[in-house]
């Protein structure tokens, strides 16, 4: 069973005037399915990166939840704790995959502007993942419609919102659904996982070969 990393949201509250780190239990049940193990990364930089230091691990998982600073979020010390794991998962040559929040920071950390948007709030929304319908979840605020040249879409809404995108050379892959959430789970979301953290990831046939300007 692979170790991934995954990274937690940041839960306020206030009235016990705490910050916890939560997950979602069903990301356990997805993570099974793939025969993966989370090994769930805190909060807190300094204790971050003792964590990384001392283990060993197969890749790392972005998980969704807070917005990011940059968007109004209230988690600062998530973003540190994400950039930190995302850099060290490239830099060993990882596989890193982001949900959500997650894709947004890959999508950030590369340069891509997003911006607000519309509708995008739905237990179901229909998109096209590699050309082909598909029926997924959306519980996002922030997207884009462009990205950059190292980043490939391969999934859109119908209104040209990006869904999904991977890197042509780097084993990064974003999607902006949430596979854990999804009853039962989609087979395509445990394959990818599975392909993802195996070090088999590849550019989809027939994604879009779009850069930006």
């Amino acid at each position: 069973m692979r170790r991934i990393l995954v990274t937690q949201r940041v839960a306020i509250e206030p009235g016990r005037g705490e910050r916890r780190d939560a997950l979602d239990q069903a990301w356990n049940a997805f993570l099974s399915s793939c025969d993966l193990l989370a090994l769930l990364v805190p909060n807190h930089l300094r204790s971050a990166e003792g964590l990384l230091s001392s283990l060993s691990f197969d890749g790392a998982l972005l998980t969704g939840g807070n917005d990011l600073a940059t968007h109004g979020g209230d988690a600062p010390e998530r973003d540190e704790v994400e950039l930190l794991v995302l850099r060290r998962t490239l830099a060993a040559g990882l596989p890193l995959l982001g949900v959500c929040r997650g894709m947004q920071l890959v999508l950030e950390s590369f340069g891509v502007e997003q911006i607000a948007v519309d509708g995008h709030v739905q237990e179901s929304q229909e998109i096209r993942i590699d050309g082909v319908p598909a029926v997924v979840n959306s519980y996002h605020r922030w997207g884009c419609r462009e990205t950059c040249p190292e980043l490939e879409v391969w999934a859109r809404a119908e209104d040209g919102v990006v869904k999904a995108v991977r890197h042509r050379e780097l084993p990064v892959v974003g999607v902006m659904w949430h596979p854990e959430r999804m009853e039962p789970f989609r087979e395509q979301d445990t394959e990818l996982f599975r392909a993802v953290y195996a070090g088999r990831v590849r550019p989809p046939e027939g994604a879009e070969q779009e850069r930006s300007p």
